[in-house]
């Protein structure tokens, strides 16, 4: 395919749904012009957060949007041969949200993810997700998480196994709720979640844009460090705990064949000695060496 440029945000997205998705097709439409192949924005970023996340108030979630409403339309029409993904609170029906990511062009939805994994009282807000599964897209097959879905191995494992080469991290990522730092650099969530972002690209030998939100929301302060990370689970660009966009330009399949050429992890696993709790593929999975996992 050749070399692409990635880009991955840290901003601020606020409740305003209408500010927001402004900021959102600012951003687009400056990454377009600056060659972007690849954008992924933070979680929430279309419609904010929730305020707290041990005991979110629910009269006051995020506003619910709909996949084919006017919101991801405007997005789509940003876009144009851009692939971006991005985050927001999914309208299910019958009163029930989804924490959703969703990655698109302007010629339609490629792919959606539905938040599996919640962290502290996150459920009594949203509905979760039930599989993880990579989408074909311009730039390769991607696949994507949300925020605490990066701190389970399997979630990361799954999609590099369905064939992805890029992880794109939607978050919404918060300082420490129990044992804030008086500097966010020096926050336990801040190690944690540079931590998560390079073991997941390293382990599976994929390139791993991880986007988060900045700023505050209700009790929670937002890390930032979005960043490209290399195969080998080097960071290739940041933007620390500061808003911008860490951008990278690289040959993704090339770099990750070199990655792989000496020891690759994906087909070098000993399946059969993995307890059957452990181990995540299935019958009929997809071995990313094209054949199918039995």
């Amino acid at each position: 395919m050749g070399p692409i440029t990635i880009g991955a945000v840290a901003a601020h997205f606020g409740r305003d749904l209408e500010r927001s998705l402004e900021k959102v097709l600012g951003i687009v439409e400056a990454a377009a012009r600056d060659g972007v192949d690849l954008l992924v924005l933070p979680h929430a970023s279309l419609g904010g957060y929730i305020g707290d996340l041990r005991d979110p108030d629910l009269t006051e979630l995020p506003p619910p949007i709909h996949l084919d409403g006017p919101e991801l339309t405007a997005v789509r029409s940003a876009a144009g041969p851009m692939t971006v993904c991005l985050g927001l609170t999914e309208d299910a029906g019958a009163g029930r949200r989804h924490n959703t990511a969703v990655c698109l062009t302007g010629n339609g939805i490629l792919g959606v993810h539905r938040k599996v994994h919640q962290p502290a009282g996150e459920a009594r807000a949203f509905a979760p997700g039930d599989r993880f599964a990579a989408c074909d897209t311009p730039v390769g097959r991607v696949g994507m998480l949300i925020d605490y879905d990066k701190t389970f191995p399997e979630s990361a494992r799954t999609l590099a196994l369905d064939g992805a080469h890029v992880l794109a991290m939607l978050s919404a990522w918060p300082a420490s709720v129990t044992d804030r730092a008086s500097r966010l650099p020096a926050d336990r969530q801040s190690r944690l979640f540079d931590l998560y972002d390079a073991a997941r690209a390293a382990e599976n030998q994929v390139v791993v844009a991880s986007a988060n939100q900045t700023g505050v929301m209700g009790s929670l302060r937002f890390l930032g460090q979005a960043k490209v990370v290399g195969p080998g689970g080097e960071t290739l660009a940041t933007t620390r705990s500061k808003g911008g966009m860490a951008t990278v330009s690289m040959d993704v399949d090339a770099e990750i064949a070199r990655a792989r050429r000496v020891l690759d992890h994906l087909t070098e696993r000993r399946v059969d000695t993995y307890r059957s709790g452990l181990d995540v593929t299935t019958p009929g999975s997809h071995d990313p060496t094209g054949g199918v996992l039995t």
